[in-house]
């Protein structure tokens, strides 16, 4: 049996078709999956995809019909796929439930002092023998206030370093977590968090209820000198407002890794090419803004141990087996 395994970038692939040999072959394509390749997976019994995969109803319709009964989707999160209509076609979905998140929280680290530091603009300057430090001054994180949305295993992850620095720490989730609880943080309600945090980083998943979770009251209520950072989803930030706040001269640096509309432009090279994205366009002109193609989890360890799970899944399904990582069970 053949897999397919959809979105694979050229790091990944080496990766992939080590951890699978001997199990399954397995065809890495660099395209995505949407509604235009889906066709692509005609005859093949399971599918692989990544985070920005379509998985909406038109896109699993096609697969169903083309034979497709198991999907292994190469993420944690699972906000691109219609579960609801997966189910009713019979398809089983599955997910990597859990990789290094030291991989995520050490890229949002980077983030932060990246442009806390004006690292990019200096890096720039440097290049052009300009060694001037006008408008590169920083702030000390040591004795600032870090407030971590989401406490989760990355979140907790982030905070053990905000400690290291010596950081007041402000957390907010549904559950406290023991060990962020141990380091010293101190669980507070959203709008605390916000007001009172020189630095802001986001860690939790993207659902309804998360949803603009950082909108225009949110974005009102911080400092006009927070850093705010987003390692996580795009759509837990309404960006329009976001942009709308840095041209009012808000915020000391922004660093996003994901972007709500990311789907169709993350992972490809448009550099030849017109961005129609208004939005976007006009982030990546702010001095203070640094926006990477959402790259946290692209570690060797994460990638290995997110292909790890994969092929797990894979040979549980076979086996008709059932794990914490299915989303859909077998019918």
């Amino acid at each position: 049996m053949e897999i397919l395994a959809f979105g694979v970038q050229a790091d990944e692939k080496p990766l992939i078709e080590r951890a699978f040999q001997g199990h399954h072959d397995i065809r890495c394509l660099d395209v995505f999956l949407t509604e235009d390749t889906a066709p692509i997976a005609a005859g093949h019994e399971i599918i692989s995809t990544s985070v920005n995969a379509d998985l909406g109803a038109p896109v699993l319709s096609t697969l169903a019909s083309g034979g497709t009964r198991m999907i292994a989707q190469r993420s944690t999160g699972f906000n691109n796929i219609d579960l609801d209509v997966a189910e009713r076609l019979g398809m089983t979905v599955a997910r990597v439930s859990y990789y290094s998140p030291y991989a995520v929280a050490e890229f949002a680290w980077a983030l932060a002092m990246a442009v806390n530091r004006r690292i990019v603009r200096a890096s720039t300057r440097t290049r052009d023998f300009d060694f001037r430090l006008d408008g590169l001054m920083g702030r000390d994180m040591h004795g600032r206030t870090a407030g971590v949305l989401g406490t989760g295993k990355i979140g907790e992850a982030f905070a053990r370093i905000a400690h290291g620095f010596g950081m007041r720490l402000l957390g907010w989730d549904i559950a406290e977590n023991p060990e962020c609880m141990q380091l010293g943080m101190a669980y507070v309600p959203k709008e605390q968090l916000l007001a009172e945090s020189d630095l802001v980083t986001l860690h939790v998943p993207l659902m309804p209820e998360t949803r603009h979770l950082i909108d225009v009251p949110a974005l009102k209520s911080m400092k006009d000198d927070a850093i705010l950072i987003n390692s996580s989803r795009g759509g837990l930030i309404d960006t329009a407002a976001l942009v709308h706040e840095l041209r009012a001269g808000r915020f000391t640096g922004v660093g996003l890794d994901v972007y709500e509309a990311e789907a169709g432009l993350f992972f490809l090279d448009k550099s030849l090419q017109a961005i129609e994205d208004d939005t976007l366009a006009r982030l990546v002109t702010f001095p203070n803004v640094l926006v990477t193609s959402h790259q946290a989890y692209y570690t060797e360890d994460a990638v290995g141990q997110i292909v790890d799970t994969t092929l797990r899944n894979v040979l549980d399904y076979r086996a008709g087996r059932r794990s914490e990582n299915v989303l859909v069970p077998r019918s």
